[in-house]
């Protein structure tokens, strides 16, 4: 018998040395934090692929204008004084701001796949950095980490 009601949703390990950002809100454009701190994340020499695990608590969509983009930023530079180049992005918020949305964003869990190599080149350390754009009163609140791959 398969039990159809129930929402499947893949879990992850946190290791806590993989937090990119804890819990905050955010309603300006922001490299994330932990603890109040910039968080930068050192992924390792080789290849990195993972799962950034972002977990939305709160979502300010009221003037349908709202777009937040989380990204994964990566460079070679372990205090992102200069080489940085954009990873993947996470775009939500407000239908109308999305690219082919028919549906508002709204919280809950959101898994963005990345990697820490973009046109051949590997990137040790990551960051995440949050893009805010519209009529913002109180923005966004989520946490997010990565869980490596196997």
């Amino acid at each position: 018998m398969r039990y159809t009601a129930a929402k499947h949703r893949p879990s992850y390990t946190f290791d806590s040395l993989l937090e990119f950002k804890d819990a905050g809100l955010v309603a300006a454009d922001a490299a994330a934090t932990v603890d109040s701190a910039a968080k930068i994340v050192d992924v390792g020499e080789g290849l990195f692929e993972g799962d950034l695990v972002v977990d939305i608590t709160a979502i300010e969509i009221a003037s349908n204008d709202e777009r937040y983009d989380i990204g994964i930023q990566l460079s070679d530079s372990s205090t992102f004084a200069s080489g940085i180049v954009q990873g993947p992005i996470l775009a939500v918020g407000a239908l109308e701001t999305l690219i082919g949305a028919d549906t508002d964003s709204t919280v809950g869990r959101y898994i963005l796949p990345f990697r820490n190599e973009v046109n051949g080149t590997w990137y040790r350390y990551a960051r995440v950095y949050t893009n805010v754009t519209g009529t913002i009163a109180t923005g966004i609140n989520y946490t997010a980490w990565a869980a490596k791959r196997n």
